[in-house]
This record gives C-alpha cells, structure tokens and sequence, in this order.
C-alpha cells in the first residue's frame, strides 16, 4: 500500500436480502467503536436501534486514541496481530470488513484517510474528533436513538424479549448487544459492567489485564533517571528465556519504564505477570551493534581518550544521566580515569550497554492502560455472526471479548469489524 491518500470510491449501503423492514428492537450497550458501527449498521438495515451510554456523550475512547490522532485502522491486519485464547476468532470479521471496504465505508460518511507506509491509517484532519463527528452523525442520521447519561443497570431475558434497565427505566428488546469495552482507562468512562453482564448469562470470563502498558521495575536507579528518554533494543525475558525483541524509543520514568517499545511488549509481560511468572527486561542501548562490535567499540573510544573520566567518555556514545546509573550498576566509579580500567571492567562495561537487565515487578494500571486482555471467552461466541452461542438474541463486539490487538490500529480493526458483523447480524 503506497503511502498518501486514495481518491474517494463513495460507498452506498441498502437494505440485503433477507433482512428484516419490520419492527426490530436493539438494545446495544455501550458507544464506543464497536457499538457505534453496529449502531448504524443495524440500523440502515431497518432495525429499530437504542444505543444507551453511560458517559455524557459517546466515543470518549475514539477521542483520546492516538494522542488525540486516531489510528483509526490497519492495512495489514490479520490474526498474528491479536491475543487471546483463540486469537484466530477475528480472521473472518477482519475479511468481511477488509481495508478496501472500510475506505469506501468512510468515504460514505465524509472521512478521508491518509495511509502510512507501514498500513497506520489516520483520517486526513489527523484529529480524532474528526472520525467521531462523521461516526456520530451518521449514526444519528440513520435514525438510532442515542441516549446518553443513561447507565445500564441490568439486562434480563424472558421467553422472547431483554429487558434493559437504567435507573430512570426499563425498556423491551428483542435483541442486545453488549459492546462495553474493558477496563482499561477509567477516567474515560471504562468499566466491567459488560462483564457482569455476561456473566448473568452464563458466560465464562477469562481473568482480564493491562494491555498498551507501561511497566513498573525492581531497580532503585529507574526514579534517579526519570524523564530520560532513548533509543533500544528490548528483550522481553518471561521464566528466563527471551520471548520477543522490540526496537524503538524507551522512556524512564518513576515507576519503572515506558516508550513505545515498552507497549509494544506490554501485552506478553502483563499476561505473564497474571500468570504470576518471572518477568525482565533486557536493554540494548546501541541496537545497531551486536555484543563483540560494542566491546570493539568501546575499546577504540577510550583508546581515544585515555585521560578522560570513564563517565565523559560514556557520554560519547550513551545519555549522560543513563551513563550514571550504569557505571553504580557496572561498580565503577564515575570518576575512575579511562586508563585505569582494565580489559575485564571495559568487556563488562560493554555487555552492560548491550543487555541491561531491569525485573518487571508490575503494570501501570487499567488507568494507564490503552486497552485490556481477557474479557468473554470467544468460545461461546460464534465469530461469523458475534451470537451467543448460550443465549439466542444476545451479542457481543469490540475489547469486551477475550481479543486483544497490538498498537498501531489493530485494537480499533477488530472493533470496527465486529461492530459492523454484530449490527448485520440482529438486523436479520
């Protein structure tokens, strides 16, 4: 996919064969991602949609994804890009809404995208209030009902309708659609409800965890380098062995350590920490270079500068304060002059730059956290329609299941898609 931006292909969708004009009651909880989609879905199909949000107004999440950027999906998504216990489940939704059919799906409700290189995808304004303004008033204009402020507090099930209940009321459907969302960033709104929810039916919830994370660390040098921020290469090491390498920027801070790099191997080590298994991190300053090249290197600068103190010569090659912190971690003094260590100091010196080793103790938190692990088991979920496979008439979509994406719009993919997929579905 080249990068820049494709001419507008606009999308019309009618009503399919098969699908119901009559009166078809839909109770979705929830207005993120998911429920928004399958909001307007199922109701351009002739249902008759109410869409309850417990937030003052609808897609808090969609606002702050992205750094307030959005990106809204990914060209190259497929299965390898998600966890869970069946992380194959999203394969047939990611197919029915594959790259193409979304552009032209957000051409129809005025959203252009500009697509990266690397298949990130924004929307042109590169603003995400830009992609909840379309969504919403699409939404809105197909005529579902959108009631905000309106927290569900239970959903039952007789012999043929739900009843969802808020404080203020409780309403019949002949279909529901929990599309909640997880935990993870609770000032935005999140919360288990949906879970519970679930559960009331019978379903399995698997243990639920942090995901896009940053990690907390047993080292007392982490607070003395807060705000330090850096490339590396890191080595995420589960019960001893090496189970994923990420390269790209690290940033310490008083907690532990977070960057890009950090989120990116946050989903295996948050899972591993719920595990209770051991969990390290190994850090390699100067990615470009393997273990024999830095010792090489580093014996050729302080051949260099042999009347320097170690610390100024290791502000050649590594940030100042981490060259502190590293020397206390290698037991030389800062102040020890380059000439005066030996062969063994330099060669351990060396190995330390290229696999500094920190013990994950924790996570952030759900309230740091971009997106959550665990959720309901997809197991009693049918992946082609999003049904319960325990209670007919009940669906779920987006990160209330047990999938979870890795950064770069593939958590936002697989809402889109299950959304569209659920709303089609209840339509019928």
């Amino acid at each position: 996919m080249l990068k820049g931006i494709i001419s507008p292909v606009w999308f019309t969708d009618t009503i399919p064969s098969g699908y119901n004009t009559v009166m078809n009651t839909i109770a979705i909880i929830g207005g993120g991602a998911s429920g928004l989609m399958a909001a307007l879905f199922a109701s351009r199909s002739g249902a008759d949609v109410t869409l309850y949000e417990h937030n003052s107004g609808v897609g808090k999440k969609i606002l702050a994804s992205g750094n307030g950027r959005c990106n809204i999906i990914n060209t190259t998504a497929s299965a390898d890009d998600y966890a869970g216990n069946d992380p194959h489940f999203v394969t047939y939704a990611l197919k029915q809404l594959n790259f193409h059919y979304f552009e032209k799906f957000c051409h129809s409700i005025g959203l252009i995208l500009d697509i990266k290189d690397d298949g990130r995808c924004y929307p042109l304004s590169n603003e995400a209030k830009s992609v909840l303004i379309a969504l919403k008033s699409a939404v809105s204009e197909s005529g579902t009902k959108i009631l905000t402020d309106a927290k569900v507090i239970a959903i039952t099930k007789d012999d043929t309708h739900f009843t969802v209940q808020t404080q203020q009321s409780k309403q019949r459907y002949s279909k529901v659609l929990i599309a909640t969302g997880s935990e993870a960033a609770p000032q935005l709104g999140a919360s288990a409800e949906g879970y519970r929810f679930a559960k009331s039916f019978g379903h399995e919830i698997l243990p639920t965890y942090p995901s896009l994370v940053q990690l907390h660390l047993n080292s007392k040098n982490h607070p003395k380098m807060a705000g330090v921020k850096t490339t590396a290469e890191v080595t995420l090491i589960i019960d001893g062995k090496s189970k994923e390498k990420i390269e790209g920027d690290i940033l310490f801070a008083n907690y532990g350590i977070s960057g890009l790099a950090i989120l990116d191997i946050s989903q295996k080590a948050s899972y591993a920490l719920l595990n209770k298994q051991r969990v390290s991190i190994s850090l390699n300053l100067l990615p470009r270079y393997d273990r024999q090249t830095l010792v090489t290197i580093v014996e050729k600068l302080f051949a260099s500068v042999p009347k320097h103190d170690v610390h100024t010569a290791l502000c050649g090659i590594i940030p100042a304060k981490i060259a502190t912190y590293l020397l206390e971690d290698a037991g030389i003094a800062l102040s020890t002059t380059v000439s005066a260590l030996n062969p063994k100091e330099i060669k351990k010196l060396s190995h330390l730059i290229g696999e500094w080793k920190f013990d994950v103790t924790d996570t952030h938190g759900f309230k740091h956290a971009e997106v959550s692990g665990g959720g309901v088991s997809t197991a009693q979920i049918n992946n082609k329609t999003m049904e319960s496979k325990l209670i007919k008439g009940l669906y779920f979509a987006g990160e209330v299941l047990d999938i979870v994406g890795r950064r770069g719009g593939y958590n936002f993919n697989f809402a889109w898609a299950s959304g569209m997929i659920a709303g089609k579905e209840m339509a019928k």
